[in-house]
């Protein structure tokens, strides 16, 4: 299937799949109290990285996997943060979009059939994120209990980079 046959058709079942949404609203007016836009309309964001992601598969472009989970997990976030009303929660959310890169790279590999690649390079940017989530959420957010440990584990750092300096200074 060519790439316009494959966007023609994931755009067709995205009109087809609103266009029954709307008419059911409209012939039921019950489900209008049940679907609430005000908040569900993150899920909209979802749907996009969704229909991202199956128009990578339809029209085999792997790299298209990438934007796809951006747009995807920043709609889940909103979605949680909209859900919960924990808005401040950006102070250290945004730390999980390098992780969402990392998933659209393991999906990548897994698509254009290189999937040690996707997972390498992905892992990497999942392990930064939970890093930098750890950090800012234990400075900015849930995780404040931590802040005591800090100068423990910048002691432990400090000996982990000194034992790997003379280890590598032992083996050259």
């Amino acid at each position: 299937m060519n790439r316009e046959r494959g966007l023609n058709a994931i755009g067709g079942l995205v009109l087809i799949g609103l266009g029954v949404l709307f008419l059911f609203v409209q012939l039921f007016p019950g489900l209008g109290a049940l679907v609430r836009i005000d908040q569900l309309w993150p899920l909209i964001v979802v749907a996009v990285g969704a229909g991202l992601l199956a128009l990578a598969v339809v029209t085999r472009t792997p790299p298209l996997a990438i934007p796809a989970s951006i747009v995807g997990g920043i709609g889940m976030l909103l979605f949680l943060q909209n859900a919960t009303d924990y808005w401040d929660s950006w102070a250290f959310a945004w730390t999980l979009i390098p992780g969402f890169v990392g998933v659209g790279l393991i999906l990548r590999g897994l698509l254009a059939g290189e999937l040690q690649q996707g997972l390498q390079a992905g892992s990497r940017l999942l392990a930064i994120s939970f890093v930098l989530l750890i950090i800012f959420g234990t400075f900015l957010g849930p995780f404040d209990s931590l802040r005591r440990f800090w100068p423990v584990l910048v002691i432990l750092v400090g000996f982990l980079l000194l034992g790997r300096s003379l280890w590598q200074g032992q083996r050259t």
